[in-house]
């Protein structure tokens, strides 16, 4: 069987094996083609969850061969490998059976939790070009694949799931059953994570927390200084309050994300680095307010404001387009990106009028004559 779903003749079924607990000892050798039959003695075999067992191998060029098998009646059998640990964002090979005693392996990219968001013949893999294979031997199913990575493959969320429907024109139908696993590739150690609602939770607790320190009350914070400095010191202590409250629960939100990284191994190069350049800048900030020199002191005020001002900026906008990329990588859907947008709309609005009210307060201002005259001089 190919990793396309074509047909390979004799592949799809195999007498004996009737032990549907399988012990590890079983050599594969007898159904399985090569390259997996090759290597069936160097595997590292560890049953993973219920009937699930998985065997693999891993080369010093990162080439890593998988094979799973499980107990089959009917349906499907998958296993998805994932970034965070959830369902959506996911890859995943699934093999089954046909009605008609025929072989078919594909592989899937899981763009949501509803059905018709599982895309086939999609997916971020980086399968080899030795075809994926499905085997029917005994009570079990077995799905073999090849990978190669850039790096070893070490600890690595991996989704199983189970569905006794058949898929239809290659469009598979909802699952029995499914799990989340932490498996160890270097070890050949598993361990079931934290529950998928506890998971989700926290994600959604690390974005709530970032919108509102980062996204809401740290522009909240920038505003202030520019449209009330009028109102000394009121302006500063609004500002440098504001400021902080931002900071710790911003602090929060990267916290939490570090924890994620840490248990499910949710690895976003891109997010995670914008998220510490914007926690840096945040320190940095924090540093200014204790820096800050007196007004007497005017060619290193001015510095000092240039400094303040623009680290502040660049704070505030890679702070947004970090928000708006862990809402894509969120995989969280629309209410996020709508509530989010409404929430910058708002910000951005108000910064407009309020700066259309300064400008006609200056102008006012500059267009007051004195209500007296004073004769000239004689």
């Amino acid at each position: 069987m190919a990793a396309d779903g074509s047909y390979v003749p004799g592949v799809n079924s195999a007498g004996g094996g009737n032990d549907a607990s399988e012990p590890c000892d079983n050599d594969l050798s007898s159904f399985m083609l090569p390259p997996y039959s090759n290597s069936s003695s160097d595997l590292v075999c560890r049953p993973i969850w219920n009937t699930f067992v998985l065997r693999y191998s891993q080369t010093e060029d990162h080439v890593v061969n998988i094979i799973l098998s499980a107990v089959y009646t009917t349906g499907w059998v998958g296993i998805g490998f994932s970034k965070d640990g959830m369902m959506v964002g996911s890859s995943a090979i699934v093999g089954w059976i046909n009605r008609k005693g025929e072989a078919r392996i594909k592989q899937y990219y899981l763009q949501g939790s509803k059905v018709s968001l599982v895309i086939p013949d999609k997916g971020e893999l980086p399968l080899t070009g030795i075809p994926a294979s499905v085997v029917l031997y005994g009570p079990r199913i077995y799905l073999a694949f090849q990978m190669k990575f850039q790096a070893r493959l070490a600890r690595q969320p991996i989704i199983l799931a189970i569905g006794s429907g058949y898929p239809k024109h290659h469009h598979l139908t909802k699952h029995n059953d499914k799990t989340t696993v932490m498996f160890d590739f270097s070890a050949g150690s598993a361990s079931v994570g934290e529950a998928p609602s506890d998971i989700r939770q926290m994600k959604k607790n690390h974005g709530i927390l970032a919108i509102f320190g980062w996204g809401l009350i740290i522009p909240i914070g920038a505003i202030v200084p520019r449209y009330l400095k009028h109102k000394e010191p009121l302006w500063y202590y609004l500002h440098s309050i504001i400021q902080f409250v931002g900071f710790v629960i911003g602090l929060a939100a990267v916290v939490l994300g570090q924890q994620l990284y840490t248990k499910i191994g949710a690895n976003f190069p891109t997010h995670r680095g914008i998220g510490i350049f914007v926690l840096v800048l945040s320190i940095l900030q924090i540093l200014a307010f204790f820096l800050r020199p007196n007004k007497d002191a005017k060619n290193i005020r001015k510095y000092w404001n240039w400094y303040h001002h623009w680290l502040g900026r660049f704070a505030v906008f890679f702070a947004a387009v970090n928000i708006v990329l862990g809402i894509k990588i969120g995989g969280e859907g629309n209410d996020w990106k709508i509530g989010y947008g409404f929430l910058l709309g708002v910000i951005l609005v108000s910064v407009i009028l309020l700066e259309v009210l300064a400008r006609m307060r200056r102008t006012e201002k500059d267009d007051i004559t004195p209500n007296f005259q004073m004769n000239p001089i004689q």
